[in-house]
């Protein structure tokens, strides 16, 4: 059988001429259609996909089944399993300070945010997802064993006496080997999972296209599976019974992912890549400055782009021009110079499509700039919530203190919560209003995860005033940890509004990111929004810091000093919540005027959708 090499079949005004003519024209080319993805996507041979045989949810449960459930949710696992206690491990194992194990901790987690972007690199330019992902996850499962190693082999395993450990210079060095090798195994899986997943709905079939939306929100809540199970559970097994165990499980159920992945390869879709994107946005800049004197058509219909296949760019349609940076359309003007040349130089001529990539790019930049205050937001969670959780009243019966870092299970439960609320009754309900599949726009979506955010800064900043008065009333200002009379259950709604907020901002992100980038740097704009989370918690050290120097002046104790029932902890909760209220005021001015990205299928498709009616 031959398999027409396609990824998009449009149907032009002249084929109505002739489908009149010819009847059987018509239903075949629609019979085409039906038959294989229109987005480019391939199997694993390079062949183009096969609906009925690939793709959509059946392939999902290898990707939510195995490769977020067990490789996502598994590596979410491992990693908040090690954040959550890995300061208690440097310090106890590795016998470290406070101040070296918490900077290796966040040098660490810093590592594990930035490392995507290699990751992505080198999946959208060269090997594809599909290989970065399978590559990348042997080297997780690497550092994970040795890892385990360290923790339970002797001679890898610190000698330990009276309950303090004198580890070698080699055995710290293997630790932080293993810990690295996790970094760079992160680093590929992170931001490919996501965009690997929703490959496997086709742009072009609305039903499929209505599906990814709802892929986005189970991938979230498959990820903070993860979280909870490691909140829980795993932080349980590595205090209770050992650091070995708590290693070796994630290790082990990695280890079953990685063949469970590989059980659903027929089953796959498949996005080619595209080669470097780095080098076509610097060549559309190059190619831009070289022509700063030449004049821009009126006609962009006369602006260069290939004819010969779908886009000059492999695994990618073509884009719509917009009027955006209009600077830029100067590289994709056809000069006699370049017309004189019988091959096109890229430095001096590039395709509209690969102008629009740095088109889209550049529109995208301002949105990615919005959530970095959410993720210092977000970030709270694992600092000034847990100072303040270790002021209160943090029993469970008369035997048992709940960890105020544990607190952040809430947070997991409030996600678990929303996803199936979210996907099943606000998104139909809201569609019947809109009449959009997804209910909201992407934008939308974003912009009331910022506006809920700041509502989890205002119920912290009002129960520390509540506590603070607590501690006034009893005269407890140097009682420095636990026992101010407050249930430490109060932070609970703190909590559960982040939650409701990561719901709309984080997956909504995760959706943005995909659909707006260009076909051939999905991967890298993923890692692109990732980045948030890191630069939204070196912003939170930022203004801490900042903070700190300004009120601590003439000898004053500040808003956060050691004992907090002597400080305004408070003041920094109005501070992120004025911040974050601001951001979303640029936001809206972000979104205003934000140009969705169009390829020039989508254009054929209305333009057909107007002419048949």
């Amino acid at each position: 059988m031959i398999k027409p090499a396609l990824s998009s079949i449009s149907r032009p005004a002249s084929q109505n001429n002739r489908s009149k003519q010819f009847p059987c024209f018509l239903e075949l080319m629609e019979d085409i259609k039906d038959e294989y993805t229109q987005d480019g996507t391939t199997d694993i041979h390079g062949n183009p996909a096969i609906k009925k045989n690939t793709g959509n949810w059946r392939a999902c449960p290898y990707i939510l089944g195995t490769l977020t459930s067990a490789n996502e949710c598994c590596e979410r696992l491992a990693y908040y399993g090690m954040s959550t206690n890995l300061v208690n491990y440097m310090k106890d194992r590795l016998n470290q300070g406070n101040v070296t194990a918490a900077n290796n901790v966040t040098n660490w987690s810093g590592t594990c945010y930035i490392m995507p972007l290699l990751g992505a690199f080198i999946a959208d330019a060269y090997i594809g997802r599909y290989w970065t992902i399978s590559s990348f996850m042997i080297v997780y499962i690497l550092g994970l064993t040795l890892l385990t190693m360290t923790a339970s082999v002797k001679g890898l395993k610190p000698s330990c006496q009276n309950g303090v450990c004198d580890p070698t210079r080699a055995q710290t060095a293997a630790v932080f080997t293993a810990l690295y090798l996790i970094a760079l195994g992160t680093g590929g899986i992170k931001p490919c999972v996501s965009s690997f997943g929703a490959d496997q709905f086709d742009d072009s079939d609305e039903s499929e296209k209505k599906r990814k939306s709802s892929f986005f929100n189970w991938f979230y809540f498959s990820i903070n599976i993860g979280a909870l199970i490691a909140s829980s559970v795993l932080v349980w097994i590595q205090t209770d019974v050992g650091w070995g165990w708590g290693f070796g499980i994630p290790a082990v159920v990695m280890a079953i992912a990685v063949v469970s992945f590989f059980m659903g390869t027929r089953l796959y879709r498949h996005q080619k890549p595209g080669g470097s994107p780095l080098t076509r946005i610097v060549q559309v800049m190059v190619a831009s400055l070289r022509k700063a004197g030449v004049k821009v058509p009126a006609d962009k219909s006369l602006l260069y782009e290939i004819t010969q296949k779908e886009s000059a760019i492999q695994g990618s349609r073509k884009l719509d021009h917009t009027d955006q940076f209009k600077f830029l359309d100067k590289a994709a003007v056809e000069t006699q110079e370049d017309k004189a040349r019988s091959l096109v130089n890229p430095w001096r001529l590039c395709t509209v499509t690969q102008v629009e990539e740095l088109k889209s790019i550049l529109r995208i930049l301002p949105v990615w700039a919005s959530g970095i205050v959410f993720s210092t937001v977000y970030g709270q969670m694992s600092t000034m919530f847990v100072l303040q959780g270790n002021t209160l009243d943090r029993h469970m019966g008369p035997h048992f203190q709940i960890p105020s870092a544990s607190l952040s299970i809430f947070d997991t439960i409030s996600v678990i919560v929303w996803v199936p609320i979210y996907d099943r009754i606000i998104v139909p309900a809201v569609r019947r209003s809109t009449g959009r599949e997804r209910g909201f726009t992407q934008l939308t979506r974003m912009g009331i995860g910022l506006v809920i955010s700041i509502f989890s800064m205002v119920a912290a900043g009002i129960l520390e005033v509540a506590r603070l008065r607590t501690v006034a009333r009893h005269g407890l200002y140097d009682v420095t940890s636990g026992y101010v009379p407050m249930s430490i259950f109060w932070q609970v709604p703190q909590y559960f509004i982040v939650g409701a907020a990561e719901i709309f901002t984080f997956i909504g992100q995760l959706e943005f990111f995909y659909d707006q980038a260009p076909d051939a740097m999905r991967s890298m704009c993923s890692a692109l929004s990732l980045t948030t989370v890191a630069l939204g918690n070196y912003l939170s050290t930022l203004l801490v810091t900042i903070v700190t120097s300004i009120t601590t002046r003439n000898g004053k104790l500040g808003w956060i000093p050691d004992n907090l029932n002597r400080g305004h902890l408070d003041y920094f909760f109005w501070l992120l919540a004025v911040l974050s209220l601001l951001n979303f005021g640029v936001y809206l001015l972000i979104a205003k005027c934000y140009t969705y990205k169009k390829t020039v299928e989508d254009e054929k498709t209305t333009a057909n959708d107007v002419e048949l009616q």
